[in-house]
């Protein structure tokens, strides 16, 4: 039982570094956080109850991770490199490629200045694209809660992204 929740974990690795990135705005540190989530979930791997979501409780060990390391600095994550983008772009060469990554480096300088239990809920909602009862599900915060830290995201970002335009 323990292998197959060890190959599923290493599916979800992707995803798990998109939802790191996004909560620390660094891609390093994203990669870090991703290494001790996962190091936490095999030394934790009794604690999982099969029948569960994996993905779930994987997330939520990001997230936890993350909230302890920014509680034990006693600071925000700082803003990645924006040249990070371009080691993670899918995009080609050319005009559009660029746009997109101005694009995506305003979003992602934008959703950092959200506060953090925001930028988790927007990150699975919007990125991840979890249902609001699985975001739920995923940080273990009531169905409300999410709904009303999504509303607040969004409210927020809109403004900021026109900002920076």
């Amino acid at each position: 039982m323990y292998e197959d929740i060890k190959v599923e974990m290493v599916a979800l690795v992707p995803r798990l570094r998109r939802f790191a990135y996004a909560i620390t705005g660094s891609q390093d540190e994203g990669e870090d956080l991703v290494q001790a989530a996962c190091v936490k979930a095999l030394d934790r791997l009794d604690q999982f109850k099969p029948g569960t979501r994996l993905d779930s409780w994987m997330f939520r060990i990001v997230q936890t991770t993350w909230i302890d390391r920014v509680r034990s600095r006693g600071r925000r994550g700082e803003l990645g490199d924006p040249d990070a983008l371009d080691r993670i772009s899918d995009h080609g060469v050319g005009a559009r490629a660029a746009e997109d990554r101005l694009t995506l480096e305003r979003v992602r300088a934008a959703m950092a200045q959200l506060p953090e239990d925001q930028r988790a809920v927007l990150a699975l909602v919007a990125i991840e694209g979890y249902s609001y009862k699985a975001a739920a599900e995923a940080l273990e915060t009531p169905l409300g809660t999410v709904m009303s830290r999504l509303a607040r995201a969004r409210s927020k970002l809109l403004p900021l992204l026109k900002e920076s335009e």
